[in-house]
């Protein structure tokens, strides 16, 4: 695997990767930016949430689970001082569909956190890892 980031102005960076899409990244007002893309830790944060939903959905889906959404909503706190590193994760997905198994989507979290989803495992070096679920019962 690949990325290539590069400067295009101020505290602005354009990132690709192997499979060839682009995403801007750009700093916050304060540190020079001028607020034209997400700030890389935002994208460390969004990467570990897709890894995560990504395995769930596909364990679930294994599971013969009717799903008909996913939501993760990760929120993290980082160290005060540099580098400041995550220090606490939250996830919490809200599971839609009919006749979902609450079981089978605790397991399904717990397969991502502990043993696929390698962002969220190498998070979690620095990072408290907590997770959470609600499932939206679908008519």
């Amino acid at each position: 695997m690949k990325a290539t980031i590069k400067w295009t102005g101020d505290v602005s960076f354009s990132g690709s990767s192997d499979s060839g899409h682009a995403v801007i990244m750009d700093g916050a007002p304060e540190a020079g930016g001028q607020n034209k893309g997400t700030r890389p830790m935002e994208l460390v944060l969004i990467g570990m949430g897709g890894c995560n939903a990504f395995d769930v959905m596909h364990i679930l889906r294994k599971s013969r689970q009717e799903i008909s959404g996913c939501v993760a909503e990760v929120e993290a706190t980082r160290a005060e001082t540099d580098p400041k590193v995550f220090t606490n994760i939250h996830i919490h997905f809200v599971i839609t569909g009919k006749n979902l198994d609450a079981k089978k989507i605790q397991h399904a979290i717990e397969l991502s956190a502990t043993k696929y989803c390698s962002a969220s495992i190498m998070l979690g070096k620095t990072a408290k890892i907590t997770h959470d679920f609600e499932i939206v019962e679908q008519e």
